[in-house]
């Protein structure tokens, strides 16, 4: 019996600008020879790569999911105040009307909520999630800020109300694995909230470069991005070579 094959849910093209350093054709050639049937698309706050990374994919026979790693406003997308503070939300199309309401969404984060991130909020969500699937995303997600922090209840009344706006379908739960602390704290926590909510689980790796060899190009990107060196100890960086 042959194994089920694994489709990636949660990818950072070079359009993750200067955080992503998947290049399309590559990410899709790379796809291809694993024999993956189909692979996503979720760039930080930006659809920009869609018609790239939809025609790399069709030209190898990989199915593309477009999608978004968006930027949730805590308060209100409208609200400028330094304290404000946002999480992400991995949100995936599952058919025609979720792209259309995927762009509305994409557009208001830059029209309406620019901070910094392009941001949307929770009611602007609720307006647009028809035909769109919600995971609870990296460490940076909500629930898993909450896990993280003890707010156990605080988590589950979040996971209720994402499934509330996507509906029993349309909302899971990622687990994730990247050799870090945080991830192995978090793995029987959102478990135990899996089984406790009903919310499905899914299994991501969040993908920002294409092999384990390509970790220290992506720390160079990062610097790039940060506007400081290797040598600084105290910059941004991912702790281990798992993001791939």
């Amino acid at each position: 019996m042959s194994e089920r094959p694994f489709v990636h849910l949660h990818t950072h093209t070079d359009y993750s600008l200067l955080d992503g350093a998947c290049q399309i054709g590559q990410l899709m050639e790379l796809a291809a020879q694993q024999g993956m049937p189909a692979i996503a698309m979720t760039d930080h706050g930006n659809l920009f790569g869609a018609v790239e990374f939809s025609t790399e994919a069709a030209s190898r026979g990989v199915h593309p999911v477009i999608g978004c790693e968006v930027y949730m406003a805590q308060q209100d997308r409208a609200s400028r105040s330094e304290s404000d503070h946002y999480n992400h939300l991995v949100l995936l199309c599952e058919n025609q009307q979720g792209y259309r309401n995927l762009i509305k969404l994409v557009s208001a984060g830059f029209l309406e909520g620019f901070y910094y991130k392009p941001r949307i909020d929770r009611d602007l969500l609720a307006a647009h999630a028809g035909g769109l699937i919600a995971l609870s995303a990296c460490l940076r997600g909500d629930i898993n800020e909450m896990l993280l922090a003890g707010a156990y209840e605080d988590a589950r009344r979040r996971a209720y109300l994402y499934q509330d706006i996507f509906g029993r379908d349309g909302f899971f739960l990622e687990l994730q694995d990247h050799g870090l602390e945080e991830d192995r704290k978090l793995a029987p926590e959102v478990y135990r909230l899996s089984q406790e909510t009903g919310i499905p689980l899914v299994v991501t790796n969040d993908i920002h470069y294409l092999r384990r060899d390509d970790a220290r190009v992506h720390e160079i990107l990062l610097c790039i991005n940060t506007g400081r060196t290797i040598s600084d100890a105290s910059r941004m960086k991912f702790w281990t070579p798992e993001f791939y």
